[in-house]
């Protein structure tokens, strides 16, 4: 299994993987946003829509591929605004169904976290469905949970469910320039 960080032109060049990726995810009842079932047009559409903030630095990509098989990835979102430079958004961490269990969540998760470290981010945050499976491995990856909001979201199903907000430090903060 190989993770790496994609460009626009790999975005563009996997988006139909990556959009096979959000279908399996979301009809596997993965609250990611999506009501199920999803189009798979819809979904291309979506990934096609990341390419310009991919492209604008304010989005980074990761995917996991076995091949042309796209079988996980995970992204993290940067603010724009001056005084949240130290942080980004964890968003989009799926992981196929058929690839889960092996620890690729974890990996895709690691990865992330070791890039924004990198990139001199100090604080991530992100939410999740309360009591979901992705709960319970932010919450063995050291994330805090700092409380939940009621009927946030819509599963897949269409049943509002609460959502969990997390965050995690990753170094010495210091003044933001």
């Amino acid at each position: 299994m190989i993770v790496h960080r994609l460009d626009c032109d790999e975005l563009h060049a996997r988006v139909d993987a990556l959009a096979d990726l959000l279908v399996d995810t979301v009809h596997g009842g993965a609250s990611i946003g999506f009501l199920a079932p999803l189009d798979r047009a819809d979904a291309l559409a979506w990934w096609k829509e990341r390419a310009a903030a991919v492209a604008a630095g304010q989005l980074a990509v990761w995917a996991a591929h076995d091949g042309e098989r796209v079988v996980g990835t995970v992204s993290l979102a940067f603010p724009d605004k001056p005084n949240s430079r130290h942080r980004a958004e964890l968003v989009k961490l799926m992981v196929h169904r058929d690839a889960r269990g092996q620890g690729l969540g974890r990996t895709l998760l690691t990865t992330a976290e070791e890039a924004a470290a990198a990139a001199g981010i100090t604080l991530l945050h992100l939410d999740t469905e309360t009591d979901s499976l992705a709960e319970h491995l932010y919450r063995a990856a050291g994330w805090t949970c700092i409380g939940a909001i009621p009927d946030y979201a819509a599963a897949p199903d269409g049943v509002l469910r609460p959502t969990s907000i997390y965050f995690k430090k990753l170094g010495p903060s210091s003044p933001v320039r």
